[in-house]
């Protein structure tokens, strides 16, 4: 019997688990672990000590599988019993089964109860099987949540979706193969070479066992090999999938460059690697399936000739020759089994090694375990002497000192590369930072858990993305369990209630992935209504309208203001114009605070913020000068002094 077990580019491998009450589980790799080792970590999964339900239904399957073996081993008999009883030799039998007709029908049978209790086995442990992929997969859901913004920043989600999708698949192939088929094979095996030195003498057991052991050494010495091919192939499934997942994502940019051919010819390079190593992985499955029958057929052959010697001198009856060419095919059964269960265990391993290697990369920013929640919020906030790199090399924050009295606003401003989308970072904790401290009302934000320190705070960002589900559940996202009249409201206080009504479908109306089917102001203004939902005691406004016209900006900063009365708010701005109310102003110039003030102290200085709000102001002008003239072209009418800044269409 050949092995007809597809490779599917569902990839890789590697080990592992830990205890389902902690968040450090022991993780093996493949390099540094045994099998062993990989299903001792998978154990607790399987055998769950919070689960008695699943635990019964391991020892019905366990019961179950036990029964299906022995009515395999019995079932060659009654075929042997059979073949005695239709040439005549009845002697030994029970008589109630020497008609033949009885035996043909006690043989198909027990073959009939062997697959019902096998399907039985099945059916009684899938829960537990996919209970423990499912238990798996979340622990590595959440451990990419837990790590920080810096391995988000340089990931690629088309390979990383790739990678979980194989791993998952392979936990489910390592619980199902090693737990369910692996044991009572092995188990099957050990009865079967019994019964063949109890009925047929120990010679025909060395034969056996030469065959298995040549078998066993053949197959997995290919599989070793095949192991390599299947990496190889997956490495490149992962590589055409992120490449197809970039390029989809970036649909607007390939179009606006006219690059499809490009991308078409990126993503063809990375199939024809996968092509390479898919036609290498069937390749060598021929030659292994192959190997595998002349095995076989060599110890089949060898123990039969003997057999068929024996019935033509008497010592064994015909019975006995279709005997052992039945134990003999059953044997192949499980012989065969054993080289799928090791393929299927090795690639298993190999499809969640990427996986495992993700929950091997550890969490950038931990809660202390002393940590505790923030205590009562009101909103003050300190910066000191705060210093932050990303990398050693390159300092970003060189001793920033500042402080937001609680309900206060502050506006931080520079230009581009100074430092300032860092700051909401560090607040955010989304790192640590180097040397200093950031505290909220006295409270250093290492020292709290992280959780209570971005419920109180409420982010609107420069590029909003949204989920790619309904308007409502994008605005109710800050604060899952409200109301449909509370979604409603803080959609009215972010002015963009009225577009919703009129849209066909309403807050059930689905923004597309990202959001892209919402125009920028009509996405920033969902980001507003949810940070008013979620109503937190400290606002980041991280450039939240650089993006935007100066009509749409001036639209929604009414919005933002309403949004930040009696909050903290800092303000992180790229124009001016939308921070000239704020309480104090801190300019930000290579990482280092050039100045600080009010809107008219900073213009009183004439220092650097000075000469940033002139030249916006001249930006400001121009576009308004360049706004009139497209509308007097429109009527027909240019009038002088716009024709410099204006040329109108033909």
């Amino acid at each position: 019997m050949t092995d007809q077990s597809a490779t599917s580019p569902q990839g890789s491998a590697d080990a592992a688990a830990g205890s389902q009450s902690s968040h450090s589980q022991k993780v093996v790799s493949a390099d540094e672990g045994s099998t062993f080792e990989t299903l001792s970590n998978l154990w607790p999964y399987i055998w769950p000590s919070d689960r008695p339900d699943l635990k019964r239904r391991v020892l019905l399957a366990v019961f179950a599988l036990i029964i299906a073996k022995f009515i395999t081993v019995l079932s060659p008999y009654f075929f042997a019993w059979a073949t005695d009883a239709l040439t005549g030799e009845t002697a030994g039998l029970p008589s109630f089964l020497v008609a033949p007709v009885m035996l043909v029908l006690a043989y198909n049978a027990a073959r009939v109860l062997a697959v019902a209790f096998n399907q039985l086995r099945d059916a009684l442990f899938a829960r537990v099987g996919q209970h423990a992929v499912r238990q798996l997969a979340i622990m590595t859901f959440r451990h990419l949540h837990r790590l920080s913004l810096r391995f988000h920043l340089a990931r690629r989600t088309g390979g990383l979706s790739r990678v979980i999708e194989r791993g998952v698949k392979g936990i489910e192939s390592i619980v199902r193969f090693t737990i369910l088929n692996g044991v009572p094979t092995v188990f099957e095996f050990a009865i079967m070479a019994a019964v063949i030195w109890y009925q047929f003498g120990f010679f025909y057991v060395v034969i056996v066992a030469v065959m298995i052991v040549a078998y066993v050494w053949f197959t997995i010495k290919c599989s070793n090999w095949r192991i390599e091919i299947r990496r190889e192939m997956n490495d490149s499934d992962t590589e055409a999938n992120s490449k197809a997942i970039d390029s989809l994502l970036n649909f607007e940019t390939v179009k606006y460059f006219g690059n499809e051919k490009m991308e078409a010819s990126r993503f063809d390079a990375s199939m024809a690697k996968y092509e390479t190593a898919a036609t290498k992985t069937w390749t060598s499955l021929a030659w292994l399936n192959l190997g595998q029958t002349v095995i076989l057929g060599f110890g089949m052959a060898a123990c039969m000739a003997l057999s068929a010697k024996a019935v033509m001198t008497g010592e064994q009856n015909i019975g006995d020759f279709v005997l052992i060419n039945a134990l003999l095919m059953q044997i192949s059964i499980p012989l065969n089994f054993i080289g799928f269960l090791y393929r299927e265990i090795r690639q298993g391993l190999a499809d969640i090694e990427a996986m495992f290697d993700l929950l091997l990369v550890p969490a950038e920013i931990m809660d202390k375990e002393s940590a505790e929640p923030l205590k009562a919020v009101a909103g003050k906030i300190v910066f000191k002497d705060v210093k932050f790199h990303y990398d050693a090399d390159r300092h970003i924050l060189k001793g920033i000192n500042f402080e937001v009295p609680a309900g206060k606003t502050i506006a931080i401003v520079g230009p581009s590369g100074a430092g300032k989308s860092t700051i909401s970072r560090l607040l955010f904790r989304f790192y640590d930072v180097t040397d200093g401290a950031v505290e909220i009302d006295g409270q250093d934000v290492r020292d709290v858990t992280q959780a209570s320190v971005r419920d109180a705070i409420g982010m609107v960002p420069q590029d909003t993305v949204l989920f790619n589900d309904t308007i409502a559940y994008n605005i109710r996202y800050g604060r899952p369990e409200a109301t449909d009249e509370e979604v409603r409201e803080a959609a009215r206080m972010a002015q963009i209630h009225d577009f919703i009504e009129n849209l066909p479908q309403g807050y059930a109306s689905e923004v597309g992935e990202r959001g892209l089917k919402l125009s920028g102001g009509e996405k920033q203004r969902v980001a507003i209504a949810r940070t008013i939902l979620k109503s937190p005691p400290i606002l980041i406004l991280d450039e939240a309208t650089s993006a935007l016209d100066t009509h749409t900006e001036r639209e929604i900063q009414s919005a933002l203001d309403q949004v930040a009365r009696n909050r903290t708010t800092l303000v992180i701005a790229h124009r001016l114009s939308t921070v000239v109310n704020a309480d104090q102003i801190i300019v930000l110039e290579a990482g280092r605070i050039a100045e600080r003030g009010t809107h008219t102290e900073l213009l009183d200085k004439d220092g650097l913020y000075a000469s940033m709000w002139a030249r916006q102001r001249e930006a400001d002008e121009a576009e308004e000068r360049l706004r009139a003239a497209r509308e007097n072209d429109d009527l027909g009418i240019v009038t002088r002094g716009q024709t410099a800044d204006y040329v109108p269409a033909k």
